[in-house]
């Protein structure tokens, strides 16, 4: 394994003026909306002639330009937009404007972004101010930014991404095709699955949240023996806490998603493909979803509550399952007492 090649492009004499108006916008080039139809498996209803160079919403899409509706009570927002085509739901009313038709118009307009955006591709190799420890083992075509530091005994998968100042702490084990964002961290022992992504400032295995209490009315720090553990395919917002257990685990089940400033208390437990909205906590030794899911299980955890008709069995949160007077709402956000 080589640990020392990392070539930066020279960007001296580069300005914005240079660059192509696409460039800016992310945007890789025109394409016909025949051809956006057949990419993304929607049925078209228009011309397949029109030029999109890019998507945008419903209210700032222009006339090259494709958008979406996927709620039918924005529906009457068609007769006032601009863009060029539209992304709809067989069950939509016919309208003048080019239609792609999809099960699931928004699954079909974010992967419609992918055909348009491309994020900058990092760089490989390990950058020179990077440090490695001679223990760690690192996988194949990985990048590894600017200050990063990897401590000893870490195992690190292929197609690994960490950007500046990344610190993963001694004896870490992590999966394939990783991505950490600048600032975020991996402490010691804890274990993550592959196709993880860590944003910005995103912590996992910090101290739990653990006191003794003194005989003088002060506080003995406990120490946190156990871990934090991410399955598989998990995405942790920016500023996101995980806390090791003090004993035993936390765990993040595979494919749930939490959004920005989410704190999980050690000792929990989130269940499989669970969304949780920014702001919102689950305090020590708590569980939200189901921990044993049949097959998939889907929790949204957030605001309460969350729409007028949804039901209370499939908004919920802790162990056993509150109903509504077990959430309490602060800023935003939803607090469960277990």
């Amino acid at each position: 394994m080589t640990k020392n090649r990392y070539s930066v492009p020279n960007l001296t004499d580069l300005t914005l003026s240079f660059l192509p108006e696409t460039f800016i916008r992310g945007i890789n080039k025109d394409m016909k909306l025949g051809e956006i139809a057949e990419k993304l498996g929607c049925q078209l209803r228009g011309s397949q002639e029109i030029e999109i160079s890019g998507v945008a919403g419903i209210e700032e899409a222009e006339k090259n330009e494709l958008t979406f509706i996927a709620n039918p009570k924005y529906l009457s927002q068609i007769k006032s937009t601009r863009a060029g085509a539209i992304v709809l739901s067989p069950k939509a009313p016919p309208t003048s404007i080019p239609t792609l038709i999809s099960e699931n118009p928004y699954l079909s307009f974010a992967q419609a972004i992918e055909l348009f955006y491309q994020p900058p591709e990092p760089v490989p190799g390990i950058h020179p101010t990077a440090t490695i420890a001679d223990s760690a083992t690192l996988g194949e075509n990985y990048s590894i930014g600017a200050n990063t530091v990897i401590g000893e005994g870490v195992k690190l998968g292929d197609n690994a991404v960490l950007y500046p100042n990344v610190a993963i702490y001694p004896y870490a084990q992590i999966g394939d095709d990783f991505l950490a964002h600048a600032q975020s961290v991996v402490r010691e022992y804890c274990r993550i699955g592959d196709r993880v992504i860590l944003q910005n400032g995103a912590v996992v295995g910090s101290d739990g949240f653990g006191f003794a209490p003194n005989a003088d009315g002060s506080y003995y720090k406990i120490r946190q023996s156990g871990i934090a553990i991410l399955e598989d395919d998990v995405e942790l917002g920016a500023n996101t806490c995980i806390d090791r257990a003090t004993v035993g685990e936390t765990l993040i089940g595979q494919g749930t998603k939490l959004d920005n400033l989410v704190q999980i208390g050690h000792g929990s437990r989130v269940g499989r493909h669970t969304i949780v909205a920014g702001q919102a906590g689950v305090i020590m030794s708590c569980w939200a979803g189901r921990s044993e899911p049949p097959a998939i299980s889907r929790s949204v955890i957030g605001r309460w509550p969350p729409h007028k008709r949804a039901s209370p069995a499939r908004w919920t949160l802790g162990k056993p399952s509150p109903v509504r007077r077990r959430w309490t709402q602060r800023c935003g956000s939803v607090i469960t007492y277990c």
